[in-house]
């Protein structure tokens, strides 16, 4: 559904794909999937019209949606503006903790407020910015914060400068990857996009894992006129999106790269 929300659309029908593993796990497992499926569903307001199942030797689960958007309203990433401010709705971290929890080292109350960020619609931080003067948007999932940002910038014809003290991540995301927490993604992440990406020395390698971190169900990351900038982060806050922030700038330059500072 953040795909849709994220060019300025509305998912509204959803069809289940399931892989379950019926030999190994109990069908209770999956009943409780589909229900939690089903109730994100019921609050996009998006109608469950069938589905395909199989049965694998690993859990697979994906919702096919479609969605409704105006032809001379959808927003897509290719369209940076020089000046524009770049703000993401939800902190990064997510991936960081997931990989924490798996190693049983997450506590209960910062896997309760991760998972809550995961299951959080992007469906209001897309409607409140459908009001501005947005140029481009994504959504950040598995390609971390600089992969979905490089799509943005490669053939745009211009750079963007990063400010990591203004990007919101997860407090404990530092802590995790500093004890090597860290999704084998995020590796992979990294060299994929190494030659786009120039960092100021005190940022840092917790810095760079935190920003290639692979996100689940991640914020959106809006290119925006630098004058609605303020206004959006106001709107935003007020709709209950208190983590959106102000992350950086574009900048014009045919160099195409990303500049990540403290």
């Amino acid at each position: 559904m953040s795909d849709v929300y994220a060019m300025g659309g509305d998912p509204k029908t959803a069809m289940n794909l399931v892989a379950f593993p019926v030999k190994k796990m109990e069908i209770s497992v999956l009943r409780q999937i589909l229900e939690g499926g089903i109730d994100k569903l019921k609050e996009a307001d998006v109608v469950l019209i069938g589905g395909h199942s199989i049965e694998d030797n690993e859990l697979k689960y994906g919702l096919s949606i479609t969605g409704f958007i105006r032809p001379d309203q959808i927003l897509t990433k290719k369209n940076l503006m020089p000046g524009d401010s770049l703000i993401l709705t939800k902190p990064l971290g997510t991936g960081i903790i997931a990989t924490a929890a798996k190693g049983k080292m997450a506590k209960r109350d910062t896997i309760e407020k991760t998972t809550r960020l995961m299951t959080t619609l992007n469906r209001n931080a897309s409607r409140i910015m459908r009001r501005y003067k947005v140029h481009a948007c994504t959504d950040i999932t598995g390609f971390g914060l600089l992969g979905h940002l490089a799509e943005m910038v490669v053939g745009s014809g211009n750079s963007v400068r990063l400010y990591l003290k203004s990007i919101p991540v997860i407090p404990e995301a530092f802590e995790f990857a500093r004890i090597g927490f860290v999704p084998a993604g995020t590796f992979k992440n990294r060299e994929f996009r190494k030659n786009l990406v120039q960092w100021a020395p005190p940022v840092g390698d917790i810095g760079a894992d935190i920003l290639f971190d692979p996100q689940t169900s991640g914020g959106l990351l809006i290119s925006v006129d630098s004058k609605d900038a303020e206004e959006m982060i106001v709107h935003l806050k007020q709709n209950g999106i208190q983590d959106a922030s102000i992350i950086g700038e574009v900048i014009p330059s045919d160099k195409e790269t990303i500049f990540v500072e403290p």
